[in-house]
């Protein structure tokens, strides 16, 4: 872990206290954490599909295609 330093406005910082516990976070800190490390992630997924995939596999259910046979061959490139 490093340690980093930002500015967030008071009332957010006032709702991450209130909704961490709720949510089974030991404080606020751990919940920015979270959200931190799951904006990240769906933005590499986003980022590190090929391009034009989407397109591709949005054309394919338009047509027709199957969803398994679209999902099994979008995990056999994946997994390349």
């Amino acid at each position: 872990m490093t340690t980093i330093s930002f500015r967030i406005p008071e009332d957010v910082v006032e709702d991450l206290k209130r909704v961490a516990p709720v949510l089974g976070f030991s404080g606020y800190q751990p919940l920015i954490r979270t959200y931190i490390g799951q904006g990240l992630r769906q933005d590499l997924e986003r980022l590190d599909r090929s391009p034009g995939i989407e397109q591709l596999i949005e054309s394919l259910r338009r047509k027709g295609v199957d969803e398994e046979i679209i999902s099994s061959a979008v995990a056999e490139i994946r997994s390349r």
